[in-house]
């Protein structure tokens, strides 16, 4: 379309100046004493425009000579800054293929063209950043082959660079350099300078999600369940992980953290850090809830703890295994105390039915048969005990549910009843 506009415009030119040389018969008359010269007046507009294009033509000629040699100064220029990126992207595809010692001397060559650059005196706009990603690029090379003396050296050197130029992009090389500094150290084994390096990240960019996989680690590494953990949340919520990984990496820092905790204050800190799906885990519920008991703390917490557990267990009974079912079972027996007060007694009525509901499971009699002695309630509690006890699958507490029959059979005076009670508990 432009064509043919072009076209149409050069037509219609050409008619127009037709026209107006045709019918154009004035002239030109130019007296020089004692001459005197007739020109017409399309040869004199033809005249001119010729001269204006002849030094127009004759200046850009002019022009185009005086700048050849800024041309040829700027071609040198892009000859040697294209060598430059050519060394650097050689040594990026040689530490790729796993060349590490021809990667950092690319890596060294990019340098020493930059520096004969800047001692000609064409320095290029971006020389801070160049030089950054080579120094980056050798200490990365000089960690894979060990010669941290090197590596610090290029380091060092990248973190000095001036933020000048393109400074956006020199403060994102400088933190990138530090965020590699501390994968480093990790590698070394250094938790404690691979924490300093994190540290030193601006806040921005110590919540990036490659920066917290570094903390968590390091973390991990220094032994620090409690960093370890707030980290972990932190990526959970930004969901860096499976769902899978984050429930059993929670849960061994959550039974890490458990076992370190001597102090009731902690503990409840510990839980209120810990988001639903954590509470939720079985595992964790009941290791932190038999916790709470070996400190002393209030039975009632632990019930509360346990609670959504226990509703799950009810619910999704197929969901929970023999293990974490006897381990309920065994906390909550240790947390009911007996007294007069309507929560026990709203358990007392959620364990009644859940038992009726299902009159075969022997740790549910188990269970209701201790609350019922707890709460004194002798007849309803040895009847269940002692339909309970040979059912049982585990030593421990099938040996606890005789001494509980032999117990209320003593409170009977039912010596006979008692002693056969202590003979199955002493041989089970």
């Amino acid at each position: 379309m432009r064509a043919a506009l072009w076209l149409m415009s050069l037509f219609a030119i050409a008619v127009a100046t037709a026209l107006l040389a045709s019918n154009n018969v004035g002239t030109v008359s130019i007296f020089w004493t004692p001459y005197r010269l007739d020109v017409s007046l399309n040869l004199v507009l033809f005249g001119l425009v010729m001269i204006l294009l002849t030094l127009h033509w004759a200046q850009r000629a002019l022009t185009a000579m005086f700048e050849l040699p800024k041309q040829a100064k700027r071609w040198r220029l892009q000859q040697k800054e294209r060598v430059a990126h050519a060394a650097l992207l050689d040594g990026m595809a040689q530490f790729m293929e796993g060349r590490f010692l021809r990667a950092r001397k690319s890596a060294e060559l990019v340098l020493v063209r930059e520096k004969s650059l800047t001692d000609s005196g064409e320095v290029l706009e971006h020389a801070s950043a160049l030089r950054s990603v080579a120094h980056i690029l050798a200490a990365e090379s000089a960690h894979a082959l060990q010669d941290k003396v090197s590596r610090q050296l290029h380091l060092d050197k990248a973190l000095q660079e001036p933020l000048n130029g393109h400074s956006s992009l020199n403060q994102s090389l400088v933190e990138g350099a530090m965020m590699r500094a501390a994968r480093w150290s990790l590698d070394d084994r250094d938790a404690a300078e691979s924490l300093l390096w994190l540290d030193r990240l601006p806040q921005g960019v110590s919540r990036r999600t490659l920066a917290m996989r570094l903390r968590l680690k390091a973390a991990r590494l220094a032994g620090e369940p409690s960093q370890a953990l707030d980290t972990a949340l932190l990526l959970i919520k930004h969901r860096a992980f499976t769902s899978e990984a984050a429930e059993s990496m929670v849960r061994s820092l959550v039974f890490e953290l458990i076992a370190k905790t001597h102090e009731l204050g902690q503990m409840q800190r510990l839980w209120s850090r810990l988001g639903e799906a954590q509470r939720g885990a079985p595992d964790l519920a009941i290791q932190a809830a038999q916790h709470w008991l070996n400190l002393k703390g209030d039975p009632v917490v632990v019930r509360v703890w346990l609670k959504p557990i226990w509703n799950r267990l009810q619910q999704t009974p197929n969901k929970f295994s023999k293990s974490q079912q006897l381990k309920l079972i065994q906390i909550l027996d240790r947390s009911f105390t007996g007294q007069d007060s309507q929560e026990e007694r709203d358990w007392l009525l959620w364990i009644e039915t859940a038992q009726k509901s299902n009159p075969r499971d022997a740790l549910l009699q188990f269970l209701a048969g201790r609350l019922c002695q707890k709460r004194q309630l002798w007849g309803k509690a040895q009847l269940l005990l002692t339909q309970a006890a040979p059912a049982l699958e585990d030593a421990v507490i099938r040996r606890q549910a005789w001494r509980a029959v032999a117990e209320l059979a003593e409170q009977r005076e039912d010596f006979q009843t008692a002693l056969q009670a202590l003979k199955k508990a002493a041989t089970d």
